[in-house]
């Protein structure tokens, strides 16, 4: 593959029986033993996951919360030292540029974008922090982290055996952080995950990432894990609703017709926040909604929503769920369409197959 990166984890990758795929930019294994197996593996037991094509930032200095808080929906004045938040950066027409976790440490904002954002997103910011005159450094830290995310609800009985605190107590909750050791090594451990199960991510020098990867899956086969790629994290993330950036954000979407305006909070100044309150309140914009299928036909991207044969929105994301055993999707639909209940048509293969709106998650 000309032009890809790899990550410090793509020889663990390799060994571990990997197949390979461009995404993001990066050299990634889409899966391992297979994408349902590693699927049920984390709904079920445990999975791994090299993420290290993440992104990470620092924003630090004087006046990092300020930006943070123009610059996001969430008020970081409301988060403590040690927790974590999802958000989003949208820009003056609230349009979404990414969705993003940030965590709160006495140093500063270690921000997590998307994979191939890095260099957006920073210089983005960094010139936030020009037009307000905020003091503070905007930093590109994503060379300097390798990332790997042990996902599953036995998930914290293993990672237990490799940290050096109590992370029932210390890490309690989803979207708690602490900079800890791991496996003996310096690392930045939060709660987070995208899979919609309990789970950590864990941000380490890329020089440690072989050795802690393979000391967590070799202990991790007393709990069932998996190595998982790519292709089950997406099934998994779908499954539970979570947005994919180039996917729910492509084409110049907002949170309000994102349906993530629950991240927000309305009680500091942020950038676009005006066009959202009065988008919300005219209740005219395209809704983000769960699709399932009536019949065997499995959604995929763009594929044409339909009404009474007229196209009335596409398919963002889309798959069958390993544990519903039917097709799922995300899509945009207008108001009129979005409601609970309502039959529409996918176009799959030239055809229109039944299908429904539903809530989501799906699981």
């Amino acid at each position: 593959m000309a032009d890809v990166r790899r990550t410090p984890l793509y020889e663990v990758q390799k060994k571990l029986g990997g197949q390979f795929i461009e995404f993001g930019g990066w050299e990634m294994s889409v899966q391992y033993t297979g994408i349902v197996d590693e699927h049920m593996a984390v709904r079920q037991n445990v999975g791994i996951f090299d993420v290290s094509h993440m992104s990470n930032l620092w924003v630090k200095g004087p006046d990092a919360a300020k930006l943070i808080s123009k610059c996001t929906m969430y008020n970081p004045d409301k988060l403590k030292i040690g927790q974590a938040k999802y958000s989003a950066f949208p820009r003056d027409d609230a349009t979404i540029i990414d969705d993003t976790i940030f965590m709160k440490f006495e140093d500063g904002f270690f921000v997590v974008p998307n994979a191939g954002m890095n260099e957006i997103v920073t210089k983005w910011l960094q010139e936030q922090a020009k037009r307000f005159g905020f003091n503070v450094e905007v930093k590109d830290h994503s060379k300097d982290f390798a990332i790997i995310a042990v996902q599953g609800p036995k998930a914290e009985a293993l990672m237990q055996n490799f940290v050096g605190m109590d992370i029932t107590k210390t890490l309690f909750g989803k979207f708690k952080c602490a900079k800890t050791k791991v496996c003996g090594v310096d690392a930045i451990l939060s709660r987070t995950g995208y899979t919609g199960e309990d789970g950590f991510e864990i941000n380490l020098s890329p020089k440690d990432a072989e050795m802690a990867f393979m000391k967590i899956f070799e202990k991790g086969k007393e709990y069932g894990i998996r190595a998982c790629g790519l292709g089950c994290r997406d099934t998994l993330r779908l499954e539970k609703a979570m947005m994919l950036a180039g996917h729910e954000f492509h084409g110049g979407r907002t949170p309000i017709e994102a349906g993530i305006d629950w991240a927000a909070s309305w009680d500091h100044d942020f950038l676009g926040k005006d066009v959202m309150e009065n988008q919300k309140a005219s209740g005219q914009f395209a809704h983000l909604v769960g699709i399932k299928m009536l019949s065997k036909g499995i959604p995929r991207n763009e594929y044409e929503i339909q009404k009474n044969g007229k196209k009335i929105g596409t398919i963002t994301s889309g798959s069958v769920s390993p544990i519903l055993k039917v097709g799922i999707a995300m899509g945009y639909v207008p108001a009129e369409f979005a409601k609970v209940g309502e039959k529409v048509d996918i176009i799959i293969r030239g055809k229109p197959e039944a299908a429904e709106i539903v809530k989501m998650p799906f699981l």
